[in-house]
């Protein structure tokens, strides 16, 4: 079968025998290839207030190379021949690449290739420095004719790919339960953790199933029934809260009464109303004193939704030699009511203000513990963990959020049981499962409900009908039906799927009662309906785990955790100032979302979020109290992620910074385009001698001489110019002018020979070449949206999208209508479908 591709100015037949393996299937209907499109006047939005786009200079944006008209078939192959196979050739193999056999009018035969070949070109990275480079506009020329080409075969044969169903994974699991039947839980109590691929925890051929899993998930729907719907017959088990060894405990913590300090306040869920006991754990000293022992007067208020239960005084000589060790119990049980509740133990202070003391107080109140041994130095004790037991003499079961949601009807009479039971069921299951259910669907349920009311009654009826939903297939597994296969090899998802789909991706859990509305009516994937509903659903509330999800792992946030600056050189880094950190990407994120600013925020935004405490470490001045809110810049030195504490902190080590880290994230995680591990026998710079002739060596020399070995520098001219344009940021994201008493020098060339001398060139140069940094950002997007990888066969939906957006001045929106408009998003392959009927 041929097909007709217009290449250029040139109509092409292919053959279908002629496209790479794996590559897309037969014809389908054609998708709107747009055209390259008119350069947009981002110039005027650069000092305009009310635009989407921020301060930045005007060279940046006057030009984008995607526009360099591209080249014609023997120009290209010239090109290659003159340029690339000096490196890339059958001899030398550089990037165990060869391009010998690469003819560039029939790219699409070695299509991985050819996208490899244009992500390259686009970043400016090939050829690599110290290479003779052609003209810019060949370069991006030569992407411009592979991204034309490749692009017109995909319109002819798009290939929307393939993924096995996804499960649950812990965050979905949680929020689906949340919003299912109002209760908070914590996921990762009843599931094992989550395997990452591709930046993601959805990705589906990467979540195992295992008996374990499944065991797992039975056993949470049999107790999240119970905490839904309260257990009258409940037994006395313990929950164990602890504090992060890393928490300074000197000030106020969220959710604690006022007045108080440190400690822990928690959201607990009670199972039944009963008495319960409290036992709290006190933090030693290595040597099993109780540290902060110095401090007279000590105790500990334990409340419950805000009033005091308890008062337990501290005996400063208790040691874990002691019968109980560090423990600390109060000797009366104290009566709560089913559901949940605020529970807080924190210390009472005795005295507020300055004080005197050998050394000046930190940050960090228990940055070394042996401290809490010694006088002259002002510490305190510290809370460890928070024992909530119970319960004993169980009274009933009184109404909580849960059971208004679950409780839509009550029977007065036998007879009316049945029906109620059923309605609720049914009301439960449809948001549950995600779609319309059968009525063979409702009769399983309700064959649970009866053996649970022949049982225990209505209540425990119902109890265990929802436990039997919370442990159905159809909860647990994101299965898609989709509609009959046709002849052109695709499955064009059903409106049930679709909704799913959509609300996992920008919510990350089950779809509301209005999108279940749209399924019911059949008009979901109706294009103007489809796109009120993204628009509808960008501006729930419910959208801020875009945020919290997509934004922290495509940057990476959780890796902050691991990162633990040296107490010693960063005394007053705690782990709440690293989850301020965290939150004020993640807030920023969800801005851009909600006032569907510019991506190019992501860089170049002169505003932040921030509380008092983020704000007096960035020495910003102006900011009170512990509430986020929107702060602008005092200067152009931090914009955009590159001044977030959050990237500068987990892009370093615990007691220098790391240009290599920091290069190496921004090529990840911004560019796509990352560099090859390093040699199994390169030493670490570790290794490299920290001082010379008496004088501390910066970071930029003790690099200078690492990369004197050969084989290091190859990737290092890569690597090493991005991250030194960030070394005026210490560890901890702090603004620095010296390291290791010299001056900070933060000057560098690009690979593309683009001179830096800090954060603002380099940011301008990203910008430079906006097309890397846009189709990555629209890559992890799709990844996530998709709960699969992004193939090469995806290029030319990613390069559409970016091309699309451009119009819209590529507002955040735009990005995300472009994924959920996608035949990726919409279509599957037959050959992925799923035998609705082994599910039953």
């Amino acid at each position: 079968m041929l097909h007709k591709v217009l290449v250029g100015s040139v109509v092409v037949a292919i053959s279908g025998a002629a496209v790479a393996e794996g590559a897309p299937g037969p014809d389908v209907a054609t998708p709107r290839i747009s055209e390259p499109a008119a350069p947009v006047a981002l110039a005027a939005l650069a000092h305009t207030p009310d635009a989407r786009g921020p301060w930045m200079s005007l060279a940046a944006l006057r030009h984008d190379p995607v526009d360099t008209p591209p080249l014609s078939w023997d120009e290209a192959n010239d090109v290659i021949r003159e340029t690339c196979l000096r490196c890339h050739s059958d001899r030398r193999m550089a990037g165990n690449l060869s391009l010998e056999s690469f003819d560039a009018e029939r790219a699409w035969e070695q299509w991985p290739v050819a996208e490899g070949m244009v992500r390259k070109l686009r970043a400016g990275m090939m050829p690599p420095p110290g290479r003779r480079r052609p003209a810019e506009e060949v370069l991006q020329g030569l992407a411009g004719m592979l991204e034309q080409q490749l692009d017109s075969v995909s319109a002819v044969r798009p290939d929307p790919g393939y993924r096995s169903f996804q499960r649950l994974n812990q965050a979905e699991y949680g929020n689906a339960i949340r919003d299912l039947l109002t209760l908070e839980i914590d996921p990762a109590a009843y599931l094992p953790p989550d395997t990452k691929s591709a930046n993601f925890d959805n990705i589906a051929d990467a979540q195992l199933l295992s008996p374990t899993l499944l065991d797992a998930y039975l056993q949470a729907a049999g107790e999240i029934a119970r905490l839904a719907v309260g257990d009258a017959d409940a037994t006395a088990v313990e929950a164990t809260y602890s504090v992060p060894r890393l928490a300074s405990q000197r000030e106020w913590v969220e959710g604690a009464p006022f007045g108080t300090r440190g400690g822990l306040s928690v959201e607990h869920t009670f199972p039944a109303d009963g008495d319960y006991t409290f036992r709290i754990r006190l933090q030693p000293t290595p040597t099993g004193q109780l540290f902060g022992r110095t401090a007279r007067n000590e105790s500990v208020e334990i409340s419950v939704d805000g009033v005091r239960v308890a008062l337990v005084p501290v005996d400063r000589w208790m040691s874990q030699a002691d019968p109980r060790g560090m423990e600390i119990a109060v000797e009366e049980t104290v009566h709560v009511t089913a559901g949940p509740h605020r529970v807080s133990a924190a210390f009472l202070p005795n005295a507020e203000g300055p004080v005197e003391d050998i050394l000046s107080p930190v940050g960090h109140s228990l940055a070394d513990t042996q401290i809490g041994l010694a006088y002259g130095v002002t510490t305190a004790p510290h809370l460890r963990d928070l024992v909530i037991a119970g319960p004993t003499d169980v009274t009933g079961v009184s109404e909580t959020r849960s059971r208004e949601r679950i409780f839509s009807c009550r029977p007065a009479t036998n007879a009316e049981s049945e029906a109620c039971a059923r309605d609720i069921l049914t009301r439960l299951a449809t948001r549950a499962y995600r779609r319309p259910l059968g009525e063979a669907e409702i009769e399983d349920l309700m064959v649970f409900y009866r053996e649970g009311e022949t049982e225990g009654g209505f209540e425990i009826g119902v109890r265990t009908g929802l436990q039997a939903m919370l442990a159905s297939p159809w909860f647990i597994f994101r299965i898609e039906e989709g509609e009959e296969a046709t002849g052109d090899g695709l499955v064009r998802l059903s409106d049930a799927d679709l909704a799913s789909r959509l609300s996992f991706f920008l919510w990350g859990s089950l779809p509301d009662d209005e999108l279940l509305e749209r399924v019911a009516e059949g008009r979901l994937s109706g294009p103007e309906v489809l796109e009120a509903e993204v628009r509808r659903m960008l501006a729930h509330p419910s959208a801020a785990r875009l945020g919290e999800r997509f934004a922290a792992q495509w940057l990476r946030l959780s890796d902050i955790e691991k990162v633990h600056p040296d107490a010693l050189l960063y005394p007053d880094f705690d782990q709440q100032l690293a989850e301020m950190m965290v939150e004020e990407t993640s807030l920023f994120f969800n801005h851009l979302v909600a006032e569907d600013r510019t991506v190019l925020d992501l860089l170049l935004a002169d505003y932040t979020f921030a509380n008092e405490r983020l704000a007096e470490h960035y020495g910003m001045p102006g900011v009170a109290g512990p509430e986020f809110r929107k702060v602008d810049y005092p200067d152009a030195a931090r914009r955009g992620l590159l001044g977030h504490g959050s990237i500068l902190t987990l892009t370093s080590h615990a007691n220098r910074t790391s240009p290599v880290l920091r290069g190496k994230w921004v090529m990840e995680v911004l560019l796509g385009t990352p560099p090859p591990p390093p040699p199994p026998d390169v030493p670490d710079l570790d290794a490299t001698e920290p001082a010379v002739d008496g004088r501390f060596l910066s970071v930029r020399e003790q690099m200078e001489i690492h990369r004197e070995n050969p084989s290091c520098n190859s990737c290092h001219v890569f690597i090493d110019p991005i991250g030194l344009a960030l070394e005026n940021f210490d560890v901890v994201g702090k603004w620095r002018i010296r390291d290791a008493g010299n001056p900070v020098d933060a000057t560098g060339e690009l690979y593309d020979g683009t001179p830096l001398t800090g954060p603002g060139d380099l940011r301008e140069a990203l910008l430079t070449r906006p097309a890397p940094f846009l189709r990555t950002f629209t890559e992890n997007l799709m990844a996530y949206a998709l709960g699969r990888r992004v193939e090469y066969y995806d290029m030319p939906s990613i390069r559409r999208i970016v091309a699309d957006a451009r119009d819209a001045d590529y507002a955040l929106s735009a990005f995300v209508l472009g994924v959920v408009e996608s035949p990726a998003f919409q279509l599957r392959r037959a050959d992925g479908a799923i035998d609705a009927d082994r599910m039953q």
